[in-house]
């Protein structure tokens, strides 16, 4: 058996989980909300960025701690409108990885209960289009959970600043980054580095930026930033 088969024989639907009747209502609520306009203005859309916190770096095996998540709406950060979620840990992850963000063994396992946590970012994100720094990482660690505590995909829209930042801002830097250049280079404090939140906030300001460039570039909707990742992974492979 190959190891897409795999992957795949192992995926379990809601129903195989067994979620109880209010988190499959959760779920259906969610499931039904229409999908974002991605073509109107960047000053007319509610953009979630988020980051993750976890108990390595290895996407297939290793496990989603914590989310943090924060809203730009309409071009504005509302501190209201922010999410933050500790994923409950049957296994605490190792002193070296707490040593890097901080959450305690104590604090992993009084998290939130996985599908409860999972169900909560879902209700908070709806179907907006997801932001994040070198997103493939953040995103296959939601979407694992969420496949393997929820049986649902995904399927948002995520939107790489990594690659977006380089084509607008070509006079500046014009190449892959760390995200600490950039917060450096429009000295944007993080206030609390591999915290989720703090890291999420740092690059909601990001974002703005990316919002106030674009729309002088032509660059003014949620869709043209999918394109100019699109275009800038594409020159990446072939040019």
């Amino acid at each position: 058996m190959s190891w897409l088969s795999r992957l795949f024989s192992s995926r379990k639907s809601a129903a195989q989980l067994d979620l109880a009747e209010a988190q499959q209502q959760a779920l259906a609520a969610w499931r039904a909300l229409p999908a974002p306009d991605l073509t109107r203005p960047h000053y007319q859309t509610r953009y979630i960025v988020v980051d993750v916190e976890s108990s390595g770096l290895d996407m297939n095996h290793d496990r989603l701690i914590s989310i943090g998540a924060v809203a730009v709406v309409n071009g504005v950060i509302d501190f209201q409108d922010v999410f933050e979620t500790i994923l409950r840990q049957d296994e605490v992850s190792t002193t070296d990885n707490i040593l890097i963000h901080g959450i305690g063994g104590s604090a992993q396992r009084a998290g939130i209960d996985p599908p409860d946590a999972l169900l909560a970012f879902l209700n908070y994100c709806a179907k907006a289009p997801l932001v994040a720094y070198h997103s493939v990482f953040d995103q296959t660690m939601i979407e694992r959970a969420l496949q393997r505590y929820l049986g649902v995909a995904l399927q948002a829209t995520w939107i790489d600043l990594a690659w977006v930042m380089p084509d607008l801002f070509r006079e500046r830097i014009d190449a892959q980054v760390s995200l600490d250049n950039w917060l450096e280079l429009f000295a944007i404090e993080n206030i609390q580095r591999h915290n989720a939140v703090s890291d999420a906030l740092a690059t909601a300001m990001l974002l703005q930026a990316a919002i106030s460039r674009g729309g002088g570039r032509g660059a003014k909707t949620p869709a043209s930033f999918v394109d100019t990742e699109k275009s800038r992974r594409w020159m990446r492979r072939y040019g």
